[in-house]
């Protein structure tokens, strides 16, 4: 999502086509948003005949059809945006409900994406065992997708050394080695967004991950039992409520830095206030 925001936010073409649209999780409902889908792009077709040039409206009106086309409604979130022009076209489902509607401008509509960054919670779930490990990202109480790229991730790392089987140094070695690459793997996913991350696993596994993990800051919680047989939509709720209690103690760090800047004068409301401590270099 934040990947495709840093695209579309730059794209500056006349005309630029965003449909907008609320969507369904769930059968039968997701049944009827590829028929709404349908709908707004016959809207888009319609007002671009009227107001752009002919060839030039057809192009944008098959990209857009090639785009819907593209798209698996079995996997629908709380709504969906497309964006297209005449060099680009992509989409994405998004955690946050939308006003149905189609803009057409210079611009890309990117405010409902901002929203969805911005005004909910992402977070990782990874659920962890000493067999395998899955990864889940989350936006408040739901799930917005199982990651499949590097996950989910198998425990290939056996031996048949009888001393490394019978010494509990020698297991912990081949544990930690194995949640290492899990971490790697996680890190790597986690680069451009550093979303916080809640281990789904037993008390065990969350101290030997831990010491191994390159990024101990982004792990914020952890709901303590194993999770191997359950599907994500019952992971998440469990999560959140770590994610929520996390959150409250973050905005309360950020309460007591606002008193103390207020005590010491560094805080300043007024727009003309602030430019004048920007240009002071205050």
């Amino acid at each position: 999502m934040k990947n495709l925001l840093n695209q579309v936010i730059n794209i500056s073409k006349n005309p630029s086509v965003s449909i907008i649209l609320n969507t369904h999780r769930t059968k039968p409902d997701n049944m009827k948003d590829q028929t709404l889908l349908k709908n707004l792009i016959k809207e888009a077709e319609t007002r671009l005949l009227e107001n752009y040039d002919k060839k030039l409206a057809q192009i944008l009106i098959e990209k857009c059809n090639e785009l819907s086309d593209s798209i698996d409604h079995n996997y629908n979130l709380e709504s969906l945006v497309l964006f297209v022009s005449e060099d680009f076209a992509d989409f994405t489902r998004l955690p946050v409900e939308v006003e149905n509607r189609v803009i057409i401008d210079n611009n890309f509509a990117t405010r409902d994406l901002v929203r969805a960054l911005h005004y909910e919670t992402s977070y990782f779930v990874l659920a962890l065992s000493r067999d395998k490990a899955r990864l889940i990202l989350a936006h408040t109480d739901k799930v917005v997708e199982e990651i499949t790229e590097g996950f989910p991730f198998d425990n290939t790392l056996y031996t048949t050394d009888k001393i490394k089987l019978s010494s509990s140094k020698g297991q912990d070695n081949l544990i930690e080695e194995f949640f290492n690459r899990i971490d790697k793997n996680l890190n790597e996913i986690n680069k451009e967004n550093n979303y916080p991350v809640i281990l789904a696993t037993e008390s065990r596994n969350y101290d030997n991950f831990i010491k191994v993990a390159d990024k101990k800051e982004m792990i914020v919680g952890q709901i303590n039992k194993n999770w191997d047989n359950d599907e994500a939509h019952n992971i998440v709720p469990e999560a959140w409520q770590q994610m929520k209690s996390y959150l409250s103690e973050r905005n309360n760090e950020r309460v007591s830095e606002l008193k103390i800047a207020v005590s010491t004068g560094k805080f300043l409301s007024d727009i003309t206030d602030i430019w004048n401590a920007v240009n002071q270099g205050r």
